[in-house]
């Protein structure tokens, strides 16, 4: 039997797949549930949802709670609406992009859709993950998220602010700033490196959550150039003081 596993190894190997046992208590995935389920979230803000990755991967990962999720590009939120059509605790809000202020908005789009932004990319992001480059411009509806999200608030006890929003994270957090009294948790894109353009960095960005009374509770791995294998951005989780 040993010979036998050990030339599928060989045989994956050749094919640049490794095969190994994955310790599933101890990954990312299941950090963040521990976590959520300790602090007892019974609401997710899902801002930046793009075609519903991150609230579908709660639900595998068993959190049962009530999710609503935010996203301005229209094939993105097309899909989200596909993803949470039979989860009645999943409400996807009309399309719209969040920030600092009401109006409009233009994004970039993405090839991958996943890298698009309000903010020009810069070319450490198209050269560590080809295919991220730009195609195109779609406007959407600009709000605030204080505003846009308030009524979604109603008997949640424990609030997990989920954003990633490919470096406007700052602007939207600058949006939420009448409800975060309401947030226990926040999780959020960290960069170590400048990727788009007027984005705020991980110490800029830690430096700011903690001044609204959050301190850094997790980092969990993000996205990496596989060229040199440096790391270019984390999620951060920051939990408020008081808890």
């Amino acid at each position: 039997m040993s010979d036998y596993k050990d030339a599928i190894k060989r045989f994956l190997r050749r094919r640049g797949f490794e095969l190994r046992r994955w310790p599933a208590l101890m990954s990312p995935e299941a950090q963040l549930a521990r976590a959520l389920a300790h602090f007892e979230i019974d609401l997710v803000l899902d801002v930046g949802a793009n075609e519903g990755q991150y609230a579908s991967g709660l639900r595998e990962r068993g959190y049962r709670g009530r999710m609503v999720s935010f996203e301005p590009l229209s094939a993105a939120h097309a899909a989200l609406l596909r993803a949470s059509g039979n989860d009645p605790s999943w409400q996807v809000a009309p399309r719209m992009a969040l920030g600092a202020s009401d109006g409009e908005i233009e994004i970039h789009v993405a090839g991958n859709l996943l890298s698009s932004s309000a903010l020009p990319m810069l070319p450490a992001h198209r050269d560590a993950a080809p295919g991220s480059g730009y195609v195109g411009l779609e406007r959407a509806r600009l709000a605030r998220l204080d505003a846009a999200g308030a009524g979604y608030l109603k008997d949640a006890r424990h609030v997990l602010l989920k954003i990633d929003t490919q470096g406007y994270e700052d602007r939207v957090l600058l949006g939420a700033e009448g409800i975060l009294g309401r947030v226990t948790m926040i999780q959020t894109e960290l960069s170590l490196a400048p990727l788009y353009e007027g984005q705020l960095l991980f110490d800029e960005m830690r430096r700011r959550l903690e001044d609204l009374e959050f301190t850094l509770h997790a980092l969990l791995p993000g996205f990496w150039d596989a060229r040199t294998g440096r790391t270019l951005q984390v999620d951060g989780v920051f939990l408020r003081r008081a808890n």
